[in-house]
């Protein structure tokens, strides 16, 4: 019984998790490409920042909106609108004309990412039992590892199709976006939005298929949630909620100034200006997704059983020391051999178990039932607007200092250690905690 509930439960979650496949694609799929859209449209440097992180604007805009649908019209339904975004995207993207269809294309595919940053970790965080949480949220994170990896393996072997590569590289993300939207005909209705809306019914009927007993306190634990949150206060931002905002607001800013999407956005640049070929710096790419994944593995192995706060420090610790070396390789402009690869490697290695595997658990965990979308949206919202600022600014530093690439990579290294001390001072464990217990205890 236990095993047929523990399969049910990480069968949704893959299905939903598959959005966050397509987040990744999309987020890796323009270091490919952006170069040749810089060339082909002859974009200064300003536009092409704008131009690459035009997606990023649009994240921020997804997060932004998405979690009050959520919370009022149910999970599934936005999960259907997010998926056919992602069709968009793909298709008007490859097939865009000018640089100003590009932008709306790669904007509108952004709202959909941002949607599905928010709406996917709160369905399976909220269909998952305690004990596997951690790990089945995890899944997302998962998901969006494996679709960077498979982003730049699609590039290296699309580099030299047809007389646009870009176009295909861009346009293959529709099969996988179709086949998300086809799938999600399967999953239900996330159990506590159900019970939220009074269909506690239906609710039930999903429980038991997730849960080996204590279906009706269950049910009970997550009215009592409800119904404080209610009396005690409606609005997202009053003082009650004042810990689990700061902390998804903290754990969402620090992922981004870790430095990890000026790295993926903009790798085989980085790896070129160490005078590697772009075929070279393509495979190399390669190397890091593949690293990544693994050690996304490790950290969905280790974030039930080790908790949330020390994967944190631990990995900040390592991204520091590696982002520190990094700079230090730029400022002395020393590319000898491999060595880049191998600093960007094993920084990619604490990135992956630590807060690459930690940010989405944990922002879906921290806040109360009634405002679990809310919640979500603002944390997401925090990542992604730090995203678009460090993706446009990262080439406009490269081109505006001599130094500008181990300038930010200086800042990323400080910014890790201030993150040590923040989560070792002010974090709270949610390891094994059940949501309602997190929602009133934090």
């Amino acid at each position: 019984m236990k095993n047929k509930a523990n399969t049910k439960v990480f069968t949704w979650s893959i299905i939903v998790a598959l959005g966050g496949f397509l987040f990744g694609f999309d987020t890796a799929v323009i270091s490919g490409v952006e170069k040749q859209i810089q060339e082909l449209f002859q974009l200064s440097s300003f536009w092409h920042g704008f131009t690459i992180s035009s997606a990023l604007m649009g994240t921020v805009l997804g997060a932004l909106i998405s979690g009050r649908p959520s919370d009022r019209y149910g999970r599934r339904p936005v999960l259907f609108i997010i998926a056919g975004l992602y069709v968009l995207t793909a298709v008007g993207s490859a097939t865009a004309g000018s640089v100003s269809w590009f932008i709306i294309f790669r904007f509108l595919g952004g709202i959909g990412v941002g949607a599905s940053s928010v709406v996917a970790p709160t369905y399976i965080a909220e269909i998952s039992p305690a004990k596997i949480r951690g790990r089945m949220t995890a899944l997302f994170q998962f998901n969006v590892i494996f679709g960077i990896l498979m982003a730049f393996i699609s590039n290296y072997l699309l580099r030299d199709v047809g007389h646009d590569p870009w176009r295909w590289m861009l346009g293959v993300a529709g099969f996988p976006a179709f086949m998300y939207f086809c799938l999600l005909f399967i999953i239900p209705e996330s159990p506590r939005f159900l019970i939220k809306i009074g269909q506690i019914d239906k609710a039930r009927a999903i429980l038991k298929k997730i849960e080996i007993s204590a279906i009706e306190e269950e049910i009970a634990e997550i009215k009592q949630s409800l119904v404080k949150s209610t009396e005690r206060a409606v609005s997202l931002f009053s003082r009650m909620y004042f810990k689990p905002i700061s902390v998804a607001f903290l754990v969402a800013m620090f992922n981004q100034f870790s430095g990890i999407n000026a790295i993926l956005y903009y790798a085989p640049r980085i790896f070129e200006m160490s005078g590697l070929s772009n075929a070279d710096s393509m495979f190399q790419s390669i190397l890091v997704g593949i690293t990544n994944g693994i050690f996304t593995i490790l950290g969905m192995i280790l974030i039930d059983r080790v908790g949330r706060r020390k994967l944190l420090i631990v990995g900040s610790i390592g991204m520091s020391i590696c982002l520190g070396l990094i700079a230090r390789t730029f400022y002395v402009q020393s590319f000898s051999g491999y060595g880049l690869l191998i600093f960007l490697l094993i920084y990619i290695m604490f990135f992956a178990f630590s807060t690459g595997a930690v940010i989405w658990v944990l922002i879906a965990e921290i806040f109360p039932n009634r405002v679990r979308g809310k919640g979500q949206s603002l944390g997401s919202f925090t990542h992604w607007f730090f995203a678009a600022l460090i993706t446009f600014l990262f080439p406009v530093v490269e081109k505006a200092f001599q130094f500008g690439v181990a300038y930010s990579f200086t800042f990323f290294s400080i910014m890790m250690v201030v993150q040590v001390i923040v989560v070792w001072r002010y974090f709270p464990e949610t390891k094994g905690r059940t949501l309602e217990d997190i929602g009133e205890n934090i």
